[in-house]
């Protein structure tokens, strides 16, 4: 597989992304998760996923993280560390992932699913990282495999337009469940049973099935 860069700037790019989200939970106060869902939406993880040197080794992971939040961000002292927070554990271990795989940030982890990936810590940050990126293999696919909704849209033949419309739920709020943005199971059942209506199933075909469930 082709990489998106060489290898030799491999451990500055980790470390680049392992500071961005430690300074932006630690320093800034910023939530993980909404950070996450702003850097995965940001022209910075592009770039970074595309190799470009300017970002995986021109600049800081503090830099990096101000370029994902924006102007108007008061810059705060930097607090010297003498430990690997999670969140560095966390930034460091998905930029090799995301090195290794070719696939974008925003396939790798959702807003929903960071603070679980962050949570593999222990043990993951005491193995070595293919271990980590074994597990991630098991995410990935789970989270990209078609949801129930799709599933059952596509079989009655309509498109997120159309179901929107026979429903009266909003385009966006379909989209939201197909991606996984929005969970359905946490759903107002009322939204639930027209989605059923329309695709002439039962209310619990649309939802997902947990872990649990699948043994």
């Amino acid at each position: 597989m082709i990489r998106a860069y060489d290898k030799i700037y491999l451990e500055k790019a980790r470390a680049n992304c392992g500071h961005m989200l430690d300074f932006a939970v630690n320093d800034l106060n910023c939530g993980l998760r909404d950070f996450w869902e702003q850097f995965i939406n940001s022209e910075i993880a592009e770039r970074f996923e595309h190799g470009e040197s300017t970002v995986i080794a021109g600049m800081s992971g503090i830099e990096m993280t101000y370029a994902v939040l924006g102007d108007g961000i008061e810059r705060v002292e930097v607090k010297p560390k003498d430990y690997r927070t999670q969140e560095y554990w966390l930034g460091w271990a998905l930029a090799y992932y995301q090195w290794e795989t070719g696939l974008s940030f925003r396939s790798i982890a959702s807003p929903e699913n960071i603070m679980d990936i962050r949570s593999m810590y222990s043990p993951y940050h005491e193995m070595d990282i293919r271990h980590f990126c074994d597990a991630m293999d098991e995410i990935c696919t789970e989270r990209n495999r078609e949801t129930r909704l799709k599933y059952y849209r596509k079989l009655a033949g309509l498109s997120q337009a159309q179901l929107a419309e026979q429903s009266d739920i909003p385009l966006r709020t379909i989209q939201q469940y197909e991606q996984r943005q929005k969970n359905i199971n946490m759903a107002r059942a009322e939204y639930v049973v027209r989605l059923a209506r329309v695709l002439y199933c039962s209310p619990e075909d649309l939802l997902e099935k947990v872990a649990s469930e699948r043994g």
